[in-house]
């Protein structure tokens, strides 16, 4: 199958070039939005993108299809909405998760300020390692990709690393100070690439198991603690939804969604906020021609088979073997490879297929075929 992990994520500086032009992550500061910032994201993705605002699994914004000649006037213009580091190596560092229920007077905002303000205190680290501020109410990000987390636990605040159940308890005031000498922990260690993976191999970091966090379920779209949880189908919001949504300040998710704080934006066919809303069901990655990895077009099969999938299951629509849209297994799993689809349940796209080398319709008429095996 085709397709191969690039090991580093796009960022506003640092620019990838994709099928359709380049893609820049926009990293939003302390995991919140303001309404002229997504306005003025809106108007860049009509004006150099491809009308569409992408909502990534690590809570970031994507601008797709920029032309390089453009990149220069897309960059100034992000960089007036104050949504750009000063350098690639301060924004790569800057890979922040921040919980989207905080509420006014816990430690969330100031944790991840002070996080922000101390990045040129890390050692060089791996593209993709990310930390989590995740002390709401309670930790709601423990599904979401980081390698060092700080949560909330019955008892207060605790560090904790990827791959342990449980964290060290830490005071606010030391809290990110001991994350910076557990990240220089890990840097040490030799060939480390990811925390999970280090803890998962036997490396046993330098906290103390004291206490479990408190934990909570991923948002829904909805109502929500902070205001409304608003969705993107197949994390693509088009540019006039997301000025629909833009009453009041966003927090985004890593469930593609947004949070519209205290505000019930108005009703938009592309801003989901019903929790059983199908096209939920399904991840997709854009597909061909957009992706150079893919041999397939995706989205349009994404949204064919959506009123197909029963609720409480998952279909991945992945345009290669590299199943960006969705790392975890799914119930249903259809892989591009040389301009048709393999078919697995219960697995990831990498995975041997059930069933190769099928069309869209050959998949379509599985789905609908009562006597089939279920998702």
């Amino acid at each position: 199958m085709s397709g191969r992990v690039k090991g580093w994520c796009p960022g506003a500086l640092t620019p990838m070039p994709s099928g359709d032009g380049l893609v820049l992550r926009v990293r939003p500061r302390s995991g919140r939005l303001t309404p002229a910032q997504m306005l003025g994201l809106a108007d860049l993705a009509e004006r150099f993108g491809d009308g569409a605002v992408t909502l990534t699994s690590r809570a970031n914004l994507q601008l797709r299809a920029v032309a390089p000649a453009d990149l220069e006037a897309v960059q100034a213009d992000l960089r007036r909405l104050d949504l750009i580091d000063t350098d690639p190596a301060q924004e790569t560092r800057r890979n922040i998760l921040v919980s989207p229920i905080w509420t006014q007077g816990d430690p969330t905002m100031a944790l991840a300020a002070e996080l922000a303000a101390r990045l040129a205190e890390l050692p060089p680290l791996p593209a993709k390692f990310g930390f989590a501020i995740d002390t709401g109410p309670a930790a709601i990000l423990t599904g979401a990709s980081a390698d060092l987390r700080i949560e909330r636990s019955s008892s207060g605040l605790i560090l904790r690393a990827e791959g342990m159940a449980r964290g060290q308890a830490v005071p606010a005031a030391r809290a990110v100070t001991r994350l910076v000498a557990l990240a220089h922990w890990f840097a040490a260690q030799p060939g480390a690439r990811r925390m999970g993976l280090l803890v998962g191999g036997g490396a046993h970091p330098p906290l103390a198991a004291d206490a479990a966090p408190l934990t909570t379920p991923p948002l829904r779209p909805g109502p929500a603690a902070p205001g409304t949880c608003v969705a993107a189908p197949f994390g693509r919001m088009a540019t006039d939804a997301l000025r629909a949504v833009a009453v009041a300040p966003a927090r985004p998710t890593p469930w593609r969604s947004l949070v519209i704080e205290s505000a019930s934006p108005p009703p938009h066919p592309q801003a989901i906020t019903h929790p059983d809303d199908p096209r939920l069901r399904v991840a997709v990655c854009v597909g061909k021609p957009r992706c150079p990895s893919a041999s397939v077009e995706t989205m349009r099969l994404a949204r064919d088979l959506a009123p197909l999938v029963p609720p409480g299951a998952v279909l991945h629509v992945a345009g290669c073997a590299k199943g960006c849209a969705h790392p975890r297994p799914a119930d249903l799993v259809l892989t591009g490879r040389d301009g048709r689809f393999d078919l697995l349940r219960g697995g990831r796209p990498g995975d041997p297929p059930q069933r190769r080398s099928l069309d869209p319709a050959d998949i379509a008429a599985l789905l609908k075929d009562p006597h089939a095996p279920s998702l």
